[in-house]
């Protein structure tokens, strides 16, 4: 988020919880069998898990999943667990509490860890996955207590490369902190050994060759995985993505309230999707960053 914080929407600018529960379910029936709450912060959404539990009985939908920064997740846990949320991210992008608001501009890594094991208390919500932004001159002295966090506790860390997606936009190339640097300092004081990938998955999970938990690393920069993506995007204003990068969106909020059928719908949906670009162009010349940011795109 940038430091001066983000324009609030209008209500009428956001889908309601009607309109998110069509378009999910209109994906659904379409082929679309796992979905993922993002944000912002989708936690500061009014009666999230009420949203969560609608969307959860929607017959087709396999899985549903949550990624959020924490701040709210001691409060709201146990209710998105009983809504049949049954796997969540957790973003914290440092285990030391200055440099945690260092990068955050919030003293709340104590009331994000309280969260976290409120969380872990459920065993249906695990395996739980911690999602750490790796920024060269920052992430280097994180990587060993991440790798020790992942051997201690129940949960599986990730590092994710720095995107050009940044509201400050800070990013340069040389900014990024490669997954594979980060495995080879890991490595080097607890080997590793590579998981089978799953198709479309975007992290390379390895585990401890001890047995002591693992660990993952997406690495869209260094190792893009676009051949593989099959993910779209819905943001909170109701336009649909085809790549985090996209520099063109769909308006689906418009014929979502001016009367469009479902068969009118599905059909500005697959033409979108027709259209999803065949790969992201952040390393090579004349790159564009997008207007919206990850906080306004969803992870």
């Amino acid at each position: 988020m940038p430091a001066e914080g983000l324009p609030w929407l209008e209500r009428s600018d956001v889908l309601s919880f009607e309109e998110i529960e069509r378009v999910v379910g209109l994906l659904v029936s379409m082929g679309v069998h796992d979905v993922r709450l993002t944000g912002g912060e989708p936690l500061v959404r009014r009666d999230f898990p009420l949203l969560a539990g609608r969307l959860a009985r929607i017959p087709g939908l396999q899985d549903l999943s949550v990624t959020t920064n924490g701040f709210l997740l001691e409060r709201d846990a146990d209710a998105l667990v009983a809504s049949g949320v049954h796997r969540f991210n957790i973003s914290i992008d440092s285990l030391q509490r200055d440099r945690f608001f260092e990068l955050t501009r919030r003293d709340a890594l104590p009331r994000v860890l309280a969260g976290l094991h409120a969380l872990a208390k459920h065993p249906e919500a695990h395996p739980i996955k911690i999602n750490a932004v790796a920024i060269r001159g920052f992430t280097e002295t994180e990587a060993l207590p991440f790798a020790a966090f992942a051997r201690e506790h129940p949960y599986e860390v990730r590092f994710i490369e720095f995107m050009p997606l940044d509201a400050d936009r800070n990013w340069t190339p040389d900014s990024v902190l490669t997954g594979a640097e980060i495995r080879e300092a890991i490595g080097k004081v607890h080997p590793l050994e590579p998981m089978p990938r799953e198709p479309s998955a975007t992290a390379r999970v390895y585990r401890f060759a001890d047995g002591k938990g693992k660990i993952g690393f997406i690495d869209p920069v260094s190792d893009p995985f676009c051949g593989d993506c099959n993910r779209i995007r819905l943001t909170a204003d109701g336009k649909l993505r085809t790549c985090l990068f996209s520099l063109h969106e769909t308006d689906l909020r418009t014929p979502l309230r001016d009367g469009s059928t479902d068969d009118e719908l599905d059909a500005i949906i697959r033409a979108a999707v027709w259209k999803k670009e065949l790969k992201h162009h952040v390393n090579e010349e004349g790159f564009i960053q997008p207007l919206r940011t990850m906080s306004a795109i969803g992870g």
